[in-house]
């Protein structure tokens, strides 16, 4: 194979597949298009259906479940015209996620987390690292690839799309593995909207045991929020600390994974042990920048008024929230049906298991570490 050649197993960091302008950007319309139907979705349904009978259910649906469903709703018409494929290269899922990870930071005051930092980040380190465990066992059981098996374990146990997006720039996972995954963290992340919040009232959880069990097992932030908004102020808050203590996890697991491909997975043959550039390389650095964002967010916070203060915040979440709405709405948009059957059984078994040992050991752990907890 010659030097200019790409390998098919191409790290989907390494590669970001051909880029043609005009394409790129009928793409990028598309999504920032269905970005605003599901911004607007958001602000006017509840005012719409205020005095009928679907007024609560309409109060309480966040952006990420307008963004995924038109998402999915424009990606089956695309496919259906036979153009979806054509203007893939603008359905940036990677970009808007790490963009909004970033600005995500400028809201996580520090002292915010210390506050809860005992209980929340025992809880993360303790939750993150069973489920990781038995979700890296089981696929391996079932003989599934080691960059998959780090995707999957990586998703259900911290953060969903996010880590899995970090984990993907850890070990050189596929584009395919990166999109799969991203695919079943969706198709598991939506009921759990709806669901847990309901589990949460039917067991009779206190609100803090609530948010600390949905903040630590939902996937994805975005989700969090909505469940959380769903069960309440309070459980909204202590979800958002707990969810936010293990999106800062990021980090750890990813270095953790980048040394152990670097080192061990992917050892040259010959015994050659890559250089330890290759931690550097591989580091997700909008971990970076989410730290950085929240240190920089908690010195300005320090010393400006409460209008500043007012100010700084509904811009910094005004931009998160956009940025996040294009990533779940390019998702819906690269959902590929196709690609979970070629996929087969074996990685849908592995993430509904780890799933369900995510739900009950947070559970488990949230009834323990919050119990008496407030605000």
């Amino acid at each position: 194979m010659s030097a200019a050649s790409p390998s098919p197993q191409r790290s989907v960091v390494e590669f970001g597949g051909g880029f043609r302008p005009t394409t790129f950007l009928a793409g990028l319309v598309v999504v920032v298009a269905t970005g605003v139907g599901a911004r607007l979705l958001t602000e006017n349904v509840p005012t719409w259906l205020e005095d009928t009978a679907l007024a609560d259910a309409a109060a309480a649906i966040e952006s990420p479940v307008y963004a995924i469903a038109l998402g999915l709703l424009v990606n089956a018409a695309l496919s259906a015209a036979g153009v979806r494929d054509r203007i893939a290269s603008g359905f940036r899922t990677e970009f808007f996620i790490k963009t909004g990870l970033v600005v995500l930071g400028a809201t996580v005051v520090l002292s915010v987390i210390a506050r809860a930092a005992g209980p929340a980040i025992l809880q993360g380190l303790l939750l993150i690292s069973g489920v990781f465990a038995f979700t890296w066992w089981f696929a391996g059981r079932l003989g599934l690839d080691d960059r998959l098996r780090a995707l999957l374990a990586s998703a259900v146990a911290i953060c969903g799309v996010s880590a899995a997006i970090a984990a993907a720039g850890a070990v050189r996972a596929r584009k395919e593995q990166l999109a799969y995954t991203a695919s079943l963290v969706i198709l598991f992340a939506l009921p759990s909207i709806f669901v847990l919040p309901w589990l949460a009232d039917l067991l009779d959880l206190s609100p803090a045991v609530t948010g600390a069990w949905l903040g630590g097992n939902i996937d994805t932030t975005a989700a969090v929020t909505a469940a959380g908004t769903i069960a309440g102020e309070e459980p909204l808050q202590i979800a958002s600390v707990v969810k936010l203590t293990q999106n800062a996890l990021i980090g750890f697991v990813a270095v953790g994974l980048t040394a152990w491909f670097a080192f061990k997975v992917e050892r040259d043959p010959d015994g050659e042990r890559p250089r330890a550039i290759e931690l550097w390389h591989r580091f997700p650095k909008f971990v970076i920048g989410f730290v950085t964002a929240s240190v920089i967010a908690t010195l300005y916070l320090e010393g400006a008024s409460e209008a500043r203060a007012e100010e700084f915040e509904t811009v910094v979440k005004g931009l998160r929230d956009y940025a996040l709405i294009l990533a779940f709405v390019s998702i819906g948009l690269e959902f590929k049906v196709s690609s979970l059957r070629e996929a087969g059984w074996r990685p849908i078994g592995v993430f509904a298991a780890a799933t369900v040992v995510n739900i009950v050991l947070a559970l488990a752990l949230a009834s323990v570490l919050f119990a008496g907890f407030t605000i």
